[in-house]
């Protein structure tokens, strides 16, 4: 970003809360504390705040606000917009729209009208170029409807040490909810792809966080194999009814199994390139990692970053809440979901000792490829204290989910450690 972007844009409240000090001038500066800046019932908060305090009211108001249809997410940015879900509240089979992370990288835009809407098909590799309204999608192609799994890519981030930069998503940055729409194989079929076509990359209607109408904010894509699967859709409805705003409506990609960032939101193009897509965030260190292991805190050249593709094998444990209590002498009930990037989940064991021993649960069959699989399991009473119950995934290669944070990368990608969520009992 120039020099003007960043003298022009304006803070995200993450940001004020993360460099109170700068958040501090900057509002002074704005004649915001001047004074005292007063809140709500003529309460003022007085310019001689301790350095480093940043108070919590900056944030409650305007986050409420921007969460107010996804009650109990915790906000991690405000600009771009970033949420994630608690994992007690991702218990449902099908993920609700309200429980739904929220992974923005730009402004959603305004005034959006389904019946104008329009995405127009091109590229190197595209003999036919066209544009579809979605009416003619709906009309022209096949309508399915898949249950499909969306994780971001740096899901788990705030586990890595050393610390690494960007939204420190916990276990919630994943849902999994069912997608109507038409498949991209047969819209790419239909504008007479041809065999030079390696990628297909997307462009989206969302708005530089700089203001300038110029700059893509994101414009990934997925190599052609990928976008061919029968499960990679142009989806207009989420859960039966239209996405809503903030997950990509009228119209995005779902390209489950990869990590969600290519599934792009407020789609207006898809481009049917002949070579590796080269858009903005495909480029540097944007969702790539070390092509091979390097040490925590090494400093890794983009030329040795490799692209992400599948997601690891994965697991979460929904009930009970972390930080609940339960009774000491009563078997306990746990459960929870499963899924992996590609192949399938043969196992989900649990442990209520550390890891140091595990047992089977009851793994249920996913609604279709790409959704994530329920388990059970019920433990023997665990006796009075503290006690974690930890998850652990393994797909049909054998690969499990490691005991701790696997593969630091300068980016905080792919944490797949087993889940651990806390109780005492009494």
């Amino acid at each position: 970003m120039g020099t003007r972007g960043r003298r022009n844009r304006e803070l995200g409240l993450s940001e004020l809360l993360a460099d109170p000090d700068r958040a501090r001038a900057l509002l002074s500066r704005r004649g915001l504390l001047a004074g005292g800046l007063r809140l709500a019932g003529g309460v003022t908060l007085a310019a001689s705040l301790p350095p480093g305090l940043a108070p919590v009211a900056w944030a409650a108001t305007p986050a409420d606000t921007l969460l107010a249809e996804k009650p109990g997410l915790r906000l991690l940015n405000d600009r771009p917009l970033n949420a994630e879900t608690p994992a007690h509240l991702l218990d449902d089979a099908v993920t609700p729209a309200a429980r739904l992370f929220v992974r923005n990288n730009g402004l959603p835009p305004r005034n959006v009208d389904p019946d104008t809407w329009t995405l127009t098909v091109h590229g190197e590799a595209c003999a036919r170029p066209r544009t579809f309204s979605i009416a003619d999608l709906q009309r022209e192609f096949e309508t399915v409807t898949l249950q499909l799994t969306l994780e971001c890519g740096g899901n788990g981030r705030s586990e890595f040490r050393p610390r690494v930069p960007g939204n420190q998503w916990t276990t919630g940055a994943v849902g999994c909810p069912r997608w109507t729409g038409v498949r991209v194989a047969d819209v790419l079929r239909a504008c007479g792809m041809t065999e030079a076509a390696v990628y297909v990359g997307y462009l989206g209607a969302d708005t530089h966080l700089s203001g300038d109408p110029g700059k893509a904010v994101i414009s990934r894509g997925v190599p052609v194999a990928k976008a061919l699967e029968p499960e990679s859709l142009l989806a207009w409805a989420m859960n039966d009814a239209p996405i809503p705003a903030v997950h990509g409506a009228p119209l995005r990609l779902v390209c489950a199994g990869f990590p969600g960032s290519v599934s792009g939101k407020w789609l207006t193009e898809l481009l049917i390139r002949d070579r590796v897509h080269d858009g903005a965030k495909m480029e540097g260190s944007s969702y790539r990692v070390p092509c091979r292991p390097v040490a925590p805190g090494a400093t890794v050249p983009d030329a040795d970053l490799c692209i992400i593709e599948a997601m690891p094998v994965k697991s979460l444990v929904t009930a009970p809440r972390s930080g609940v209590t339960v009774p000491a002498a009563e078997p306990v009930a746990l459960r929870g979901h499963a899924w992996v990037g590609e192949g399938r989940v043969a196992r989900v064991d649990v442990s209520v000792d550390f890891g140091q021993s595990w047992r089977p649960a009851q793994l249920e069959a996913p609604a279709n490829r790409f959704a994530w699989q329920r388990w059970h399991a019920v433990v023997p009473p665990l006796g009075p204290g503290y006690h974690e119950l930890w998850s652990r995934a393994t797909d049909d290669a054998g690969r499990a989910q490691p005991m701790v944070v696997p593969g630091w990368n300068p980016k905080g990608y792919l944490n797949n450690a087993t889940h651990r969520v806390a109780v005492q009992a009494v």
